[in-house]
């Protein structure tokens, strides 16, 4: 198996094997079912970066300001993307949507999140990994424990299907057939 490390000379590089690495992904405006699709599609064509596995679509409820639902999913994806680069592609894809932040947990049309990139801790000014309220967010770790049950975090040293059974879970159903068509 390839080495899951970022380069150590220089964690700013590229690493030379590929990078397992968690994506949250959101949307309440417009059609989010096609968006949270269409942004599926772009992660995958991200340069030397493939996804691996999707989770089910979930509705949840929102976090913040009253807003229409969310829809959400993880993706896990590996990558030969630094942390640094994945983190700009992904503001790039949310960009490309029309993503404009203008209210701390409002509304938007696309959310992606880096979750985890592999078992690496950052904590600069512009990206901090594992990102830093996961763990207390069902719409993140119920589609993420449907896909990478037994990702550990690297802070808490805990699975993901033990930090989901932790916490309350109301208002995160997962996205009926019915509504999904």
């Amino acid at each position: 198996m390839e080495s899951t490390r970022p380069n150590p000379t220089n964690p700013k590089q590229p690493p030379s094997a590929t990078i397992p690495c968690a994506v949250a992904l959101g949307s309440n405006l417009g059609e989010s079912q096609r968006i949270l699709a269409a942004a599926l599609q772009q992660l995958g064509s991200l340069t030397e970066t493939t996804v691996t596995a999707r989770s089910s679509l979930y509705k949840t409820a929102p976090v913040g300001p009253p807003q229409p639902d969310y829809l959400n999913a993880c993706a896990l994806i590996e990558t030969h993307l630094s942390a640094q680069d994945l983190m700009a592609a992904l503001l790039a894809i949310e960009a490309d949507f029309g993503r404009i932040r203008q209210e701390r947990w409002g509304p938007r049309i696309l959310d992606l999140d880096l979750i985890l990139y592999a078992d690496q801790v950052i904590n600069e000014p512009d990206l901090q990994l594992p990102h830093p309220r996961f763990r207390e967010r069902a719409f993140v770790l119920v589609p993420l424990a449907e896909i990478a049950p037994h990702w550990v975090d690297p802070v808490t040293g805990r699975t993901i299907l033990d930090l989901c059974s932790a916490l309350d879970r109301n208002g995160v159903e997962p996205l009926s057939s019915a509504e999904s068509a």
